[in-house]
């Protein structure tokens, strides 16, 4: 079931009171599904085991309670459902004996994995939680098509809901707080550089994101949206990140989000100034169409504080041709809205903004 408070994000952009999640109803036998078999799954079941026992199409019913992680999918067209947050993979669950799995070994939550030239398609992950894994919630490699909604994932070491390699996923009416790095994350590849992947349509719609390091960052990835999300609290909001590959970052859209006061303060890393007080910022990207966003109260100190902010990549890399417009923004320090880049064929216009850099963009 997803929650009115994640749902209403899409058309309101506020926090609203949840109601009490469903619970599952106990059944002896596997239960028809207009696609499948529904497999009832109880705390102290083995979810990898129903998994493992699944066909295409099935669906993997868990009740209220709490799991261990490490469970991994690749089993094509499968969801994997609970009953709201009541439903959560903890790395504290004490796990079940035997071997641990790849992604139990990796520190993950959940997994969805395919393979080198067979993705795992149309899986759907939905209405749980996840949390306190020493590196991502739920992580997705390989995938075509994953629906992940109605997630809550907080308090992992690192991504909250972490995509690579993946096609053509909707990422929608999640919440993803206090996680170390990004409460979403996409990237073309989380080991490997190169150039930037299509992503044929990816969406991150409606998600509400708070206390991460990052809201939502996109890694070296194209052709996808980020729209009508609520990202606020982080140390900054949304970063659109490329580089010198080739094909470039870009070709994406930023639009109808709310960023506002991220303001927190994370301490620099090897390829990052610190980060304090970020709306919305491009570093090395192409085509970028930031529109129609609330940009609000985002204030810092580092050199990538401000609203929106186009800055050069961590190589040094201008951005190109990004477009900047409709958007209100007010209250972002030290400028709404800055081009600190050498970049060349932006269009900034149609802004209600009050500082700018250079002077006379608002």
């Amino acid at each position: 079931m997803i929650s009115p408070q994640r749902h209403r994000i899409a058309a309101a952009l506020l926090a609203a009171a949840t109601v009490p999640a469903l619970l599952a109803a106990a059944a002896p036998q596997p239960e028809r599904a207009p696609n499948g078999v529904v497999h009832q799954v109880r705390p102290g079941e083995s979810v990898q085991a129903a998994v493992d026992a699944a066909r295409p199409g099935d669906v993997i019913e868990l009740a209220a309670g709490t799991y261990p992680g490490g469970v991994t999918i690749s089993t094509d067209r499968l969801t994997l459902r609970g009953q709201g947050d009541a439903t959560v993979f903890d790395a504290a669950a004490t796990p079940a004996g035997g071997t641990p799995s790849a992604c139990t070994r990796a520190g993950h939550g959940l997994c969805v994995t395919g393979l080198p030239g067979a993705p795992v398609t149309g899986v759907t992950v939905e209405s749980l939680a996840v949390t306190g894994f020493t590196k991502n919630g739920l992580n997705a490699s390989r995938t075509d098509g994953l629906v992940v909604r109605d997630v809550l994932a907080h308090h992992n070491l690192q991504q909250g809901i972490s995509e690579e390699m993946s096609v053509r996923s909707r990422l929608i009416g999640n919440e993803a707080r206090n996680n170390g790095q990004a409460g979403i994350f996409i990237a073309n590849s989380v080991e490997h550089e190169g150039g930037a992947l299509d992503t044929r349509g990816t969406a991150v719609e409606a998600n509400l994101l708070s206390g991460n390091r990052i809201g939502v960052v996109l890694r070296r990835t194209r052709a996808l949206t980020v729209e009508d999300n609520l990202v606020t609290g982080n140390c900054g909001g949304v970063f659109v990140v490329g580089d010198e590959g080739v094909p470039r970052a870009g070709a994406l859209t930023v639009r109808r989000n709310v960023v506002a006061s991220n303001n927190s303060y994370c301490p620099p890393n090897p390829r990052l100034d610190f980060i304090q007080g970020t709306g919305i910022l491009l570093t090395g990207t192409e085509d970028v169409t930031v529109a129609d966003n609330q940009v609000v109260g985002n204030t810092g100190t580092s050199p990538m504080s401000g609203g929106i902010v186009i800055y050069k990549s961590v190589v040094g890399m201008p951005n190109a041709r990004a477009t900047v417009t409709g958007n209100q923004l007010s209250a972002n320090g030290p400028a709404d809205l800055a081009d600190r880049d050498t970049g060349t064929g932006h269009v900034l216009a149609g802004n209600v903004c009050q500082v700018s850099e250079p002077a006379g963009r608002c």
